[in-house]
């Protein structure tokens, strides 16, 4: 039923998804390998309604409804496919972030909303390693809430989301619920694109969106407010942010948070492993090089000069003009 429906995963069924069931309505006319127990279940369909697309050939179309009971067995975290994600998860339920038997249902939403935006689950688990020490839902610096942190004011993250007048209400939701809140803000900032959507850009739209305009890897970005140091060339506050530096500095906050071995790529290119926590990263790409020749430099290609400390700080007056600024109390 899975390949008849171009379903990567058959433990993950995701809200308006068809399932196409014209070979299995074939086997059972030929009187072939019928599904023992099926018809007679009625939990099968409990969150589910049959239509047909013709006379013969059934569809179920999963809706939206959410299990009132979590998946006890088996467990379907994917711990291979999605290291950072299913170890932030873990550290989320031991530190009381994540009821544990909300943890398989915060897992699917992930995914859901992941597919749908078309980011790496992983990345987006690095995301809220750095804005909420890994879904927190009540992390909050009295600006900013949540487990990506909506900011108040207006045209801000909480009031893209419908909690302008009220952003502190979002501390009372759960990690499931607020990640409700996520796919409509990516919505509503415009995250989705026809191709992937790398780190730096995922972090980016929830970060400072009018920074995305500047497509270049090691340019002064002009992030206003006080950020993470792990975000800034060479960890330095006062030197300037890039996209190179960003994607670096969350790569080794999550390395840092989640216990993983430092980082320490190959020169080709940043290699795929679950010890790291790394996603796969073709080294012809601009980002990715910058950020392993970042990783393992020869020479000081970004010394700390006052012309980029300077653009730096005139691109930050830019984006003040166009979006109210962002205050970081980490």
């Amino acid at each position: 039923m899975a390949a008849d429906s171009g379903i990567q995963n058959a433990n993950a069924i995701f809200p308006g998804q068809k399932i196409q069931m014209q070979n299995m309505l074939n086997q059972w006319q030929a009187g072939k390998n019928q599904p023992q127990g099926f018809a007679q279940n009625p939990s099968i369909a409990k969150n589910t309604s049959a239509v047909k697309t013709n006379e013969s050939i059934p569809t179920i179309v999963v809706t939206a409804a959410r299990p009132t009971t979590s998946l006890q067995k088996p467990n379907y975290i994917n711990a291979v496919a999605h290291p950072v994600l299913s170890k932030t998860l873990d550290r989320a339920v031991a530190r009381g972030f994540i009821p544990k038997v909300e943890q398989q249902d915060v897992y699917n939403k992930v995914l859901q909303v992941a597919n749908k935006h078309k980011f790496s689950p992983d990345d987006f688990a690095r995301l809220t390693l750095m804005e909420s020490d890994g879904m927190n839902p009540q992390a909050s610096n009295t600006r900013c809430h949540g487990i990506i942190q909506f900011c108040d004011g207006p045209a801000r993250g909480a009031a893209e989301v419908g909690f302008g007048n009220s952003p502190k209400s979002i501390l009372g939701l759960s990690v499931y619920q607020q990640l409700h809140l996520v796919d409509t803000y990516f919505d509503r900032v415009g995250l989705k694109k026809e191709g992937s959507v790398p780190l730096d850009e995922l972090y980016l739209a929830v970060l400072q969106p009018a920074a995305r305009s500047e497509k270049r890897p090691e340019e002064p970005l002009g992030i206003p407010g006080k950020q993470a140091k792990y975000l800034y060339e060479g960890r330095d506050p006062q030197a300037p942010m890039t996209r190179v530096s960003i994607t670096q500095g969350l790569l080794q906050n999550a390395a840092d948070r989640l216990g993983f071995k430092n980082l320490n790529p190959q020169p080709v290119g940043l290699q795929s492993s679950a010890a790291t926590g790394l996603s796969n990263v073709v080294s012809s790409d601009p980002v990715s090089s910058a950020i392993n020749n970042a990783l393992n430099p020869t020479t000081d290609t970004n010394a700390n000069s006052a012309a980029r400390i300077r653009l730096q700080v005139q691109k930050a007056a830019d984006y003040d003009a166009l979006e109210a600024p962002k205050v970081w109390l980490r």
